[in-house]
């Protein structure tokens, strides 16, 4: 049978310049992909030990301690595998006893439930409905305290604000928010991410701001005689990120994406600049979503709406449908998280997307509603 929404054709002069709006992966620039060609014939399927390959993650090392205002003392490290790797490597080789999570969707809940290790007191959660958040809660014996700063099921943003409990270290999610966020990198001892958002790159690394504090808390563990796996040694990361290389081979592809989109970024005004673009695009659509009478943010409060990830809440329309007509015309991974289960859209404003085409979005999302009706 055919699907009514797959057959409203949107015209031509409505559509975005570029139609990728996803939360997973998201856009990668042209400009990207041309210096993916250009590092072709030098650089791809060469030795990740020798200099060229050197030189590249020594840029992107430098770069994005430029875009997050890297503190002094402060330190880059990255390793191979995405966060959830980063998640496992914590609980071997950054709590010491125990830690404490402030949850709020699934990506704050994995943290915690990799740090409920068997050799590691319980970790202490504070949960909070999706679509809200909370301040995660005092433990007393908690030595590391940890949440995301955007929750990108959800949309829900949260502050990176350093925790007053002396010897703690404060460890903060920033997948989806390193780089369109704007914060104070010393609020935090380790800000972590996988490159696939705002850094406009693919997946097979993650990166960490660390505190010259979490640097001494790594090395003090590694040296305790805890086992830790080679793989998720973050002593390993630290010793080969200060050659400028990783354990094992990374994404050669990976690392020029992420060094074309630091450069790019810093040359257009740093932090300040893509926190300023996400917020406009961002703004537009929670704007539109209040001002008809179909639709609303979900994330209630304002001052907890994501600048990067927008969740709409749809009364009266069926999202999925919307989505499905959307998809139908090219423009693609408007549909929510999956496992949140809501009548919604959810759309990146990462800083890579053009406000001029968050606006084309909202006139095809109404054009859609319009005959859907």
């Amino acid at each position: 049978m055919t699907d009514p929404a797959q057959t409203i054709p949107i015209p031509a002069g409505l559509l975005p310049a570029d139609d990728r709006f996803g939360c997973g992966p998201s856009r990668i620039r042209e400009a990207q992909v041309d210096a993916l060609v250009a590092a072709s014939r030098h650089l791809l399927g060469t030795s990740h030990r020798q200099a060229p390959v050197r030189d590249l993650v020594h840029a992107v090392r430098e770069g994005l301690a430029r875009l997050l205002g890297a503190p002094e003392g402060y330190e880059v490290v990255l390793g191979n595998g995405g966060s959830t790797a980063f998640w496992d490597a914590a609980a071997f080789g950054l709590i010491e006893r125990r830690s404490a999570h402030g949850t709020w969707g699934e990506f704050g809940a994995k943290f915690a439930k990799a740090a409920n290790a068997p050799w590691l007191a319980a970790p202490a959660v504070t949960e909070a409905p999706a679509g809200t958040r909370a301040d995660v809660a005092a433990a007393d014996d908690a030595d590391v305290y940890a949440w995301p700063h955007n929750e990108t099921s959800t949309g829900v943003v949260a502050p990176v604000r350093r925790v007053a409990a002396p010897g703690a270290l404060t460890v903060v999610d920033a997948t989806s928010a390193a780089g369109g966020v704007a914060f104070d990198a010393a609020e935090a001892d380790v800000y972590y991410c996988a490159p696939q958002k705002n850094l406009g790159s693919d997946g097979g690394l993650w990166l960490a701001l660390c505190s010259p504090a979490a640097i001494e808390r790594i090395g003090r563990i590694a040296s305790s005689g805890r086992y830790i796996p080679e793989f998720l040694s973050l002593q390993a990361a630290v010793d080969n990120s200060r050659l400028d290389q990783t354990l094992n081979t990374p994404s050669l592809a990976t690392l020029v994406l992420l060094e074309s989109q630091l450069s790019w970024m810093n040359e257009q005004g740093g932090l300040a600049w893509s926190s300023a673009r996400a917020a406009t695009s961002s703004g537009l659509l929670y704007d539109w979503a209040e001002r008809v009478d179909y639709a609303a943010p979900f994330v209630a409060r304002a001052e907890d709406r994501s600048p990067v990830v927008v969740t709409i809440d749809f009364d009266g329309v069926d999202a999925a449908a919307v989505a499905r007509s959307l998809r139908a015309n090219g423009i693609v991974d408007t549909e929510p998280y999956r496992k949140l289960g809501r009548n919604q859209l959810r759309i990146g404003t990462f800083a890579s997307v053009d406000p001029a085409d968050v606006e084309a979005l909202i006139a095809c999302i109404e054009h859609v509603v319009d005959r859907l009706a």
